[in-house]
């Protein structure tokens, strides 16, 4: 099965070859391979792909420029094993990644976890979407195309950062479930961090505070909650966030 990375450094496994970030033709290289694999199932326009990639301004000679960026990539991944001449198609004015057989990526596998883990809590198996979760938040705490900037890049991260907060929704539920409340307790903070004006997050870290008996600190949870909306949002917490509240608080 061929294995490519788009987390982290961006690589390419096909059985026990690997094609480093470096061998990609460097970061343009390497946005256009991530943004191929991530469109694969569609054939995308070099324009497209060149304004994805120089959304400021074109290049005079852009499709010179694309087209020796997609010949490098090419190459690149011909030293593992990939057809050059057909890993990447070009007809009609379109590129499209082409892979011989069944591939894994990574990102697609993060999502499909948060899938599993959350469809394990609507069912009300928790412990089921303890490998899901691990998964997803292992995968998605890596950063995306670190340095590389522009909107294509910035909304993929945004889907991403979104995803793993719902990967540490699942997983501390899950860690839960399995009597790991501190680390429940540890992947609920770093959810409320992550979207700081969450109720329900607020919520999940009170509640698995309480769970390890340091009501205290849950006390405090609800208190930097609900400063934070008055301060930044001028809003009260809702009626369900302050009746957990008075739930702990006794």
């Amino acid at each position: 099965m061929l294995r490519i990375y788009l987390t982290g450094e961006v690589q390419v496994e096909n059985g026990n070859r690997l094609l480093r970030e470096a061998k990609l033709g460097g970061p343009q290289g390497r946005f256009v391979f991530a943004r191929l694999v991530t469109e694969r199932k569609r054939a995308v326009t070099q324009g497209e792909l060149a304004e994805a990639l120089w959304p400021e301004s074109l290049p005079a000679s852009w499709t010179l420029a694309l087209s020796a960026i997609v010949s490098r990539l090419r190459s690149g991944l011909a030293t593992v094993g990939l057809p050059r001449t057909r890993i990447i198609g070009n007809a009609f004015g379109c590129y499209q990644f082409t892979p011989p057989g069944e591939t894994w990526v990574d990102v697609e596998a993060a999502l499909a976890g948060v899938d599993a883990a959350e469809g394990a809590l609507i069912a009300g198996k928790p412990q089921a979407g303890y490998g899901p979760s691990l998964i997803a938040t292992t995968i998605l705490r890596r950063p995306f195309l670190p340095g590389q900037d522009g909107p294509w890049v910035d909304e993929r991260r945004s889907l991403l950062q979104a995803s793993l907060v719902r990967a540490l929704d699942s997983r501390a539920e899950a860690l839960a479930a399995n009597n790991e409340i501190v680390l429940a307790v540890a992947h609920a903070r770093e959810a409320v961090r992550l979207e700081p004006y969450r109720e329900s997050g607020y919520r999940r870290l009170m509640r698995m505070l309480a769970a390890t008996g340091d009501r205290a600190e849950a006390v405090r949870a609800y208190q930097q909650c609900r400063e934070l909306l008055e301060k930044e949002l001028g809003v009260a917490p809702s009626a369900e966030t302050e009746s957990l509240y008075r739930e702990i608080a006794g």
